[in-house]
């Protein structure tokens, strides 16, 4: 065991979770109304739970146990065999599990963004739980866990497919699975509300970004230079991306805002994760300074043209930031051309297959969609009795 990366990859664990628990809720929750902010928190917060105990049954054996090609098998689930001596390379397994399983969370907890202001919690929770089990964890084996898309012997492609710390494994399949389930839910019956609190949507964005120094630092699984390199061209893709971002608002519409900011910042984010193990500083810039355009311009095309009400852009900004961010890998020379599209390709429709499957079965034992009265009243108080702001406290 190495305590220095024992000690950074506690540290970058803890980072994780707390892109989740708290920035992800605030920032989603931000950006609702007043009558539905405690649903998001609620979806978040659930979420989290469920899915590190799945993971811990069965999520991570899926993703990195030692099956065949195409999913790791059962051999390690309840962490069979798995003791605080075992170790993964030269920190403990256990921690590596822990490390890993904040990443199960937030995966499924993105695609919360897509479908808030009209969606039943009991299909919240049994979706994600099948999805994370049944989409996630294999594609996390396939990349990650030495199966068919890691290259090698046996594998697809030769060469392998590069993602250092998801662009394919968390931000296709979430965006992905959040457009399939916005198109399943129909748009939102009041379209016209502004974000409630920009505040607290720009809180939690700063949290994400402070976590993402675990998320793609972290992925390194080791305190060196490389881990160091993750993290500031992280850093340098986000704030780029943000200024960009509101530059084109300010072409496009006469005005900066706060959101588009840190709209910015996370489309920065997310495209610069699959690359932040082998890009450096400069091409860093052209990653975030592309982003926070590309990203934008989808934002308008997924509403206006495909006419999903994916309610807080999940695919626009995670979907379409991951996905660019593995082709300019293969722009930039650190990974094959064929193994990215075809990884891309593979994966895009092995997440379209099984959401669409997921959401019919879920469907078959929670309704998706609330009524429209209780809609109308908010779902914090017709899901959950409770009501974020009691003006007559």
């Amino acid at each position: 065991m190495n305590a220095a990366d024992t000690a950074w990859i506690i540290v970058a664990t803890a980072l994780v979770l707390f892109m989740t628990l708290p920035g992800l809720a605030l920032f989603y929750g931000g950006l609702v109304r007043a009558r539905n902010v405690l649903s998001v928190f609620m979806q978040c917060f659930g979420i989290a739970c469920l899915m590190s105990i799945l993971w811990l049954v069965a999520g991570y054996s899926i993703a990195f146990g030692d099956g065949n090609a195409y999913w790791g098998g059962l051999g390690k689930a309840f962490l069979s065999g798995v003791d605080e001596d075992t170790m993964a390379g030269n920190i403990p397994e256990v921690l590596f599990f822990a490390f890993q399983m904040t990443f199960a969370i937030i995966t499924p907890a993105l695609i919360v963004g897509a479908y808030v202001e009209r969606i039943r919690f009991g299909f919240v929770m049994l979706f994600s739980a099948l999805w994370m089990l049944i989409c996630y964890a294999p594609v996390a084996h396939w990349i990650w866990g030495g199966g068919m898309l890691s290259g090698g012997e046996g594998a697809l492609f030769a060469e392998g497919v590069n993602d250092f710390a998801g662009g394919i494994v968390v931000h296709q399949t979430a965006g992905i699975a959040a457009l399939i389930v916005a198109a399943f839910l129909g748009g939102r019956r009041d379209k016209g509300k502004p974000p409630h609190n920009p505040g607290m949507v720009m809180i939690g964005a700063a949290m994400l970004w402070v976590g993402w120094f675990g998320f793609n630092g972290g992925s390194e699984l080791a305190a060196n230079g490389s881990a160091a390199m993750a993290l500031t061209v992280t850093h340098l893709s986000a704030a780029t991306a943000s200024l960009t971002w509101i530059l084109w608002e300010r072409i496009r519409f006469g005005k900066t805002s706060l959101v588009g900011l840190v709209t910015g910042t996370i489309a920065g984010l997310a495209s610069i994760t699959p690359a932040s193990g082998s890009v450096g500083p400069v091409e860093a810039l052209i990653i975030g300074g592309i982003a926070g355009i590309l990203c934008q311009e989808l934002c308008s095309v997924v509403k206006n043209i495909l006419n999903i009400d994916d309610t807080l852009d999940v695919f626009a900004v995670h979907g379409v930031g991951g996905m660019f961010g593995i082709i300019m890998l293969a722009v930039f020379g650190y990974a094959d051309w064929t193994a990215q599209l075809g990884g891309l390709a593979v994966v895009g429709i092995w997440t379209i297959v099984t959401t669409t499957v997921i959401v019919l079965v879920a469907k078959a034992v929670f309704p998706i969609r609330v009524s429209e009265e209780d809609e109308h009243s908010g779902l914090d108080i017709t899901s959950h009795g409770e009501r974020a702001y009691d003006m007559t406290s």
